[in-house]
This record gives structure tokens, C-alpha cells and sequence, in this order.
């Protein structure tokens, strides 16, 4: 590495630090430009963009996905600048952010001559890209709904007025490449919803064999939001057709402190590497953790695509003891501490009786 891409490096670092420092004292507000570079991670570790290749982000932040897909290049021996990157985000000061992002790592971006809403001002309109990196606000609304209900973007269903989650989901597949890669951050509503022909849409896409797996992550990854989000993986020319693989993986990571949940490089290779053997076939169903389903599995529960569903429950380990003499013990056990109890009931009460306090 060279002096002068070191010291980008380091400046990049620095950067992205205070960023994700600034989006933790933000809360809320701070999930708006900055997605957990954890989630990141896993998302570019999967997906495992290429040489020569476009990266998009249709709402990109401060640009957290481009600098991950770079970092991935150049660790798997590509240079720096092998990827071209394309993006657009609406709020003019995170776009401002991202363009210094951009600037400090030395990553040649298109992200637009300005900010743009990216419904109404699509600022890509022919780009087609190999990858596209996105996480789009949640459940977010009004979108201008009713400025497109005939947009051609639509291909499998005009989204609702109410919530843009499936108006994202199809712009970007409209930008996909014939052979392309999607994997996005959504709230865990868009798996299951029917309202508003939610359902009709997921249906479709489901259909169109574009959805190549769901992972549901745990809680307490975002800095903005507790609820638990999904990470969906929607590809062009599946290298497992007619399958789709479901990861449950809310039991991973690790508290970092009392708010905040984080991925292990560990977790993340873990995901990767389940990921990996699905696609080249070799994947064996794991209860509780991973689960490849048909398109007619899919279908049986109504195209909902929560993994719970499909993976079921973790197998317990039988400790051995027969059912019959378990639960004589316990019930043992649990007469002993109601006993317990009354004792330490009356104690209480005489306690407070000596004191001139009748209970």
C-alpha cells in the first residue's frame, strides 16, 4: 500500500468512525445516513461483488455500501477503483456527507449532480447494475405515490400509497442487470403483509423466481430502531432455481453494551458461508438455523416469507432424564418453594405487626 493510500485509508477510517459515533448520539435520527457497518458487511460478504463491475445504491447514505464493496475488491487481490459506483440519496446534507465519504477514501462516484428523490428523479434512469446495496427507510411514506401509478418500474404491481417498502424493492430490480445481484434491508412487515396489495406484489416477485434467500437478524442492531429488521437477497438467473434459502439468525451477534448488538467477523463468514454452499448445492437443511425451500413450499404458506416458518425450531438436546421422573421433580421442587414462600410470607408479616403495620 502506498503512502498515499494509506493515508486515505486512515482518513476514510477516521471518518467513518465519527459518522457511526454521530449516528449513536443521533438515535433516531442517525439511522437516516448510516446503516451498521455489521449489516454491511454481511450483506457485501454475500453478495461478493467483482471486479469491473456497477454498484448501486438508491438511497445510499453516507455511502457505507460503495466503501464496504471497495474494501471487499481489494481484499480478495482486485485495486482500488475496480468497481464503478452509482447512487442517489434525497437529503441534501447526507448527500453531502456521502460525496465527502466518496472524496476521502479516493472512490470515483456518480451520485448524482445533486440530491434527488429517487421516485420522482430517478437520476440513473438506463443504468442496469451487476450489485445493488440498499437500505431504504423503513416503511417509508408519503412517496408521491400518486405522481407514478403508471410508472413502468412497476412491473409486479403498483406499491401502495401508505408504504414505499415494495416501490423500493422494484426500482431496484429495474436497475438489475440480467445477471444481477440485489441485497437490501427491510423491516420484518414487508415478509408478510397483505395489505394494499402488498401481498399480490411479493407474490409476483416469489413467482418470477427473483428471491434467492431471507435472513432475519437479530434486534438492537441499529442505532435508530430496535425492531428487528430482514436482509433480502433477490437475483437475476439464480444459480439454485425454483429454491430459496431462509437463515434465522437472531440469535447471533453479540451485546456490545446495554443497547447495541453487533456481528463478529465470525457471525458474518458464518452467513456467507451458508450462503455459499446453498448456491452450489451442497447446503444441508440445519432445524432452527437454515432451511431451503421450493417455490410450492413457499406457496403453501401463502408466500409469506418469514423464516421462522420454514426452519422451525431448534432442536433440544435430550439431557436423559425420562418424562415421568422430570416432572415429579419438579413439581417436588416447586411444592418445596410455594412452602418457602408462606414462610417467608409470615415472616414479613410479622415483621411489619412488630412495627405497628397490619397486613
Amino acid at each position: 500500500m502506498s503512502d498515499a493510500t494509506a493515508s486515505e485509508d486512515l482518513l476514510g477510517r477516521t471518518y467513518e468512525y465519527c459518522i457511526a459515533q454521530f449516528a449513536e448520539k443521533e438515535g433516531v435520527g442517525g439511522g437516516e445516513f448510516y446503516t451498521p457497518s455489521s449489516i454491511v458487511k454481511t450483506l457485501v460478504s454475500i453478495l461478493r461483488p467483482f471486479d469491473n463491475c456497477r454498484v448501486y445504491d438508491c438511497c445510499c447514505g453516507s455511502g457505507g455500501m460503495f466503501v464496504q464493496s471497495e474494501k471487499f475488491i481489494e481484499a480478495h487481490g482486485h485495486k482500488r477503483g475496480a468497481i464503478s459506483v452509482y447512487g442517489q440519496e434525497a437529503n441534501p446534507d447526507t448527500w453531502k456527507m456521502a460525496k465527502m465519504n466518496m472524496a476521502i477514501r479516493g472512490i470515483d462516484a456518480d451520485l448524482g449532480p445533486y440530491n434527488a428523490d429517487t421516485f420522482t428523479n430517478d437520476l440513473h434512469p438506463t443504468l442496469k447494475a451487476d450489485f445493488i446495496l440498499a437500505n431504504p427507510p423503513f416503511n417509508y411514506h408519503p412517496w408521491n405515490q400518486e405522481k407514478l401509478l403508471e410508472d413502468k418500474r412497476w412491473k409486479y404491481g403498483t406499491p401502495p400509497a401508505g408504504n414505499a417498502n415494495y416501490a423500493w424493492i422494484q426500482h431496484m430490480i429495474h436497475h438489475l442487470a440480467p445477471s444481477g445481484k440485489i441485497g437490501l434491508v427491510l423491516a420484518n412487515g414487508a415478509l408478510s403483509t397483505q395489505s394494499s396489495g402488498e401481498g399480490e406484489i411479493r407474490k409476483n416477485i416469489i413467482e418470477a423466481d427473483l428471491i434467492e434467500g431471507i435472513i432475519a437478524m437479530p434486534t438492537q442492531l441499529f442505532y435508530s430502531v430496535t425492531i428487528p429488521v430482514t436482509l433480502w437477497f433477490i437475483t437475476k438467473g439464480k444459480k439454485q432455481p425454483g429454491k430459496t434459502l431462509f437463515i434465522d439468525a437472531r440469535k447471533m451477534g453479540h451485546m456490545v453494551d446495554r443497547k447495541h448488538r453487533d456481528f463478529a467477523e465470525e457471525d458474518i463468514q458464518k452467513l456467507a458461508d451458508t450462503f455459499e454452499a446453498f448456491q452450489n448445492g451442497t447446503l444441508e437443511d440445519v432445524q432452527g438455523f437454515c432451511k431451503v425451500a421450493t417455490l410450492e413450499d413457499i406457496a403453501k404458506q401463502d408466500y409469506i416469507l418469514t423464516p421462522g416458518r420454514y426452519v422451525g425450531i431448534e432442536e433440544q438436546e435430550d439431557d436423559g432424564e425420562p418424562f415421568e421422573e422430570k416432572m415429579a421433580r419438579l413439581t417436588s421442587e416447586l411444592s418445596d418453594m410455594f412452602a418457602k414462600s408462606h414462610e417467608l410470607e409470615d415472616e414479613i408479616r410479622k415483621k411489619l405487626g412488630a412495627i405497628g403495620y397490619e397486613v
